[in-house]
């Protein structure tokens, strides 16, 4: 169980500025981010419109930085966040961004 400083959480994104997030995500907090390929379901007009989905974990210290950044980006921005409980593989220790 991952509990204290070092509680993470998954957050998913969906936003028009899904690039800029992207970014923000990498360079600001140096995070690795998992894009999903969705489509919007708003409207029946919508079906036809593919969007990327964000998914990232950071720590519960990080996350109100996570969330200024997306509201300053995209104050339109949907975000789902989740308590990670459990994580096998990957990388989740922060990672500085490198050129």
């Amino acid at each position: 169980m991952l509990r204290g400083v070092e509680e993470y959480t998954g957050v998913t994104i969906i936003s028009a500025y899904n690039e800029e997030i992207r970014q923000m995500i990498i360079q600001k907090l140096g995070r690795g981010i998992t894009i999903y390929n969705g489509k919007r379901g708003i409207k029946p007009s919508d079906e036809s419109k593919n969007i990327d989905i964000l998914y990232t974990v950071v720590t519960r210290l990080e996350l109100n930085k996570l969330k200024t950044e997306i509201n300053r980006l995209d104050p339109n921005a949907f975000l789902v966040m989740n308590s990670v409980k459990d994580a096998i593989g990957g990388t989740l220790k922060k990672r500085p961004f490198k050129d």
